[in-house]
């Protein structure tokens, strides 16, 4: 069985998807210390030809505090919410998928819940609906008591608990787990890289590695699903 385990991001890049369709079971690691300044509530959308980051919204930001417990601004998300959406309105409402994906954005945005993993975790199981993939999701809060382990040793540890003999994680984490460890579980680890790609951006230079708001715009499903296999396993 391939697993797969990562933080929650609202709306991620293709790569983030590309993990998933690549295993059977997809872990939402959303019990761990939110990162300041990385990509949990935030990502680029296209705004004239350029790359814009969004943010969404958030109370009383920690480190110290785990993701699943780190809450929507209350006075500033429903503000930030009209405005996202109006955004996405000027800058892709000539894109040929914008009707279909600004209906699957405000669904997502107008999930009923304060939490910000909650509402990333809905934006990524919305999106895999969308392109029909079918891999299982699951939060580390909802279903795992291994809290104390940390690193590597706690993926090891989930890796065992589900009976997974397949570990892939992205490109970005190789410098942090240890194939021979791994091994030594009887569990193989392989790292995902995304192949380049390119696709008609309203006939501008393309910006990649986007928001998938931006893939789904110009793309039709299929399209998207032939991107999803455009990586190598190292």
């Amino acid at each position: 069985m391939k697993l797969a385990i990562m933080q929650p991001y609202f709306f991620p890049y293709i790569g983030y998807f590309q993990l998933i369709n690549a295993v059977d079971k997809f872990i939402i690691y959303d019990d761990v210390n939110y990162i300041k300044g990385g990509w949990i509530n935030r990502n680029n959308i296209l705004i004239n030809n350029k790359s814009y980051l969004f943010t969404v919204p958030l109370e009383s930001l920690s480190s110290f505090q785990q993701i699943n417990h780190t809450i929507l601004h209350p006075k500033l998300y429903p503000i930030w919410k009209t405005k996202f959406l109006k955004t996405l309105e000027q800058s892709y409402k000539k894109a040929p998928y914008y009707n279909h994906v600004i209906n699957l954005v405000e669904n997502v945005l107008n999930t009923n819940t304060n939490l910000v993993g909650k509402l990333a975790a809905e934006s990524i199981t919305a999106v895999c609906d969308y392109l029909d993939i079918n891999t299982q999701i699951i939060e580390t809060s909802e279903g795992y008591k291994n809290q104390e382990l940390k690193g590597q040793e706690r993926i090891i540890s989930l890796c065992k608990i589900e009976c997974a003999n397949y570990y892939i994680n992205p490109i970005g984490g190789i410098d942090l787990y240890s194939k021979e460890d791994f091994k030594k579980q009887e569990i193989t680890l392989n790292f995902i890289k995304s192949s380049s790609f390119e696709y008609n951006q309203f006939g501008n230079e393309f910006i990649p590695w986007l928001s998938i708001i931006d893939i789904l715009m110009f793309n039709n499903v299929h399209d998207v699903k032939q991107i999803l296999n455009q990586y190598e396993l190292i």
